[in-house]
């Protein structure tokens, strides 16, 4: 059975909603290489998050009015020399990982007049290929984030590996709790986003109260 954009949005909230059992989850969607008019259309479904992975895309789809009505996130990893791009534009940036990049986006949030949403990704399983903060480093960087006053840390955000991402799921959510009963600064452990297309109700049982679910609901991506 071949299901429209609007059916597999509103199974992927019916999933979400029996897998958390009464807890608030939010939903991102995840528009990476979807053209504007397919995010209006997800948006008039009922879609109220957008995540994008790229920076120009972002750019470019914002100048055609794909997200009104909706809140977007950046979830791709967001290099030091574009956050001009993003701060102060986007309601999150799901994925800050150095001091570096928290500096940046706190002095050109600030330049704004605001302070910037962020969450703080985890490379929870220690792969040299991803991006993020080793675990036993989040504690240190936690505590520079709160010296900040461009930034505003909500939460947490890892991308598992892919083999066995539920294995980590626990190991995640461990750490989310430890670092939110601790007191920091300018700190508020709100979020913990993991989970996606594929595992996103085993992320929530696990604990998340965030997902990103792009290809389940827009299709395959469409590199060419």
């Amino acid at each position: 059975m071949e299901y429209s954009l609007e059916d597999r949005i509103a199974i992927v909230r019916e999933n979400i909603e029996r897998a958390a059992e009464g807890r608030e989850v939010t939903l991102v969607g995840v528009a990476k290489t979807k053209p504007a008019e397919l995010v209006r259309r997800a948006i008039r479904a009922g879609l109220t998050v957008i995540g994008e992975n790229y920076v120009q895309e972002l750019r470019d789809k914002s100048a055609e009015g794909a997200y009104e009505g909706a809140s977007v996130h950046m979830i791709g990893h967001l290099q030091v020399n574009k956050v001009k791009y993003v701060a102060g534009k986007v309601d999150l940036i799901e994925s800050v990982d150095s001091l570096r990049l928290m500096e940046e986006i706190s002095k050109r949030a600030g330049a704004l007049g605001s302070a910037q949403d962020v969450l703080l990704e985890v490379n929870i399983g220690g792969e040299g290929s991803k991006s993020g903060v080793p675990p036993e480093a989040l504690s240190e960087l936690l505590d520079r984030a709160g010296e900040l006053p461009g930034i505003r840390v909500r939460g947490l955000m890892c991308i598992p590996p892919a083999e066995d991402p539920r294995a980590y799921f626990p190991r995640m959510y461990h750490l989310f709790v430890d670092n939110k009963a601790k007191k920091y600064d300018n700190i508020t452990m709100d979020f913990l986003s993991m989970g996606m297309s594929e595992d996103y109700e085993d992320a929530i049982k696990e604990g998340a109260n965030m997902v990103r679910v792009g290809s389940f609901i827009f299709g395959p991506r469409n590199y060419t």
